[in-house]
């Protein structure tokens, strides 16, 4: 019961502080930046598959096994970790393999991603135990 607490507090987390960056904080960057290739629209179904998924990637291997030890500090580090790990994949792959892929988004992104995923393992880490 948990691993569906921490399940349910790091997807709020991580959803809310998301969409926080994309529609307030960076939306005119990433428009200025990407908008000839930006979509109007984002596909939900495929948004919600990303969320979910990712959000029980950041459980599986961030808050859980610091769960295991008692440590938020832990799901912290590790879920940063695991945001580099992931959103360096994603933004590297891009730079290496997209013509005018911009060099500022990836850097940003790289950024973003790892406090953004670390924060959600932290917290998410402290939710679930405060409800447990």
């Amino acid at each position: 019961m948990t691993h569906a607490k921490a399940y349910a507090a790091t997807l709020i987390l991580f959803v809310a502080i998301d969409a926080l960056w994309l529609g307030v904080v960076a939306r005119d960057f990433y428009l200025s930046q990407l908008g000839a290739i930006m979509s109007a629209q984002p596909n939900a179904v495929v948004v919600g598959l990303f969320y979910l998924g990712y959000a029980a990637g950041i459980v599986f291997f961030a808050v859980a096994p610091a769960l295991a030890k008692g440590l938020w500090t832990m799901a912290a580090r590790n879920g940063a970790i695991l945001g580099l790990m992931v959103y360096g994949t994603y933004e590297l792959s891009n730079f290496a393999m997209l013509p005018g892929w911009p060099l500022p988004v990836t850097l940003i992104d790289l950024v973003y991603g790892t406090a953004a995923t670390g924060i959600a393992a932290g917290g998410g880490f402290v939710i679930a135990r405060k409800l447990t």
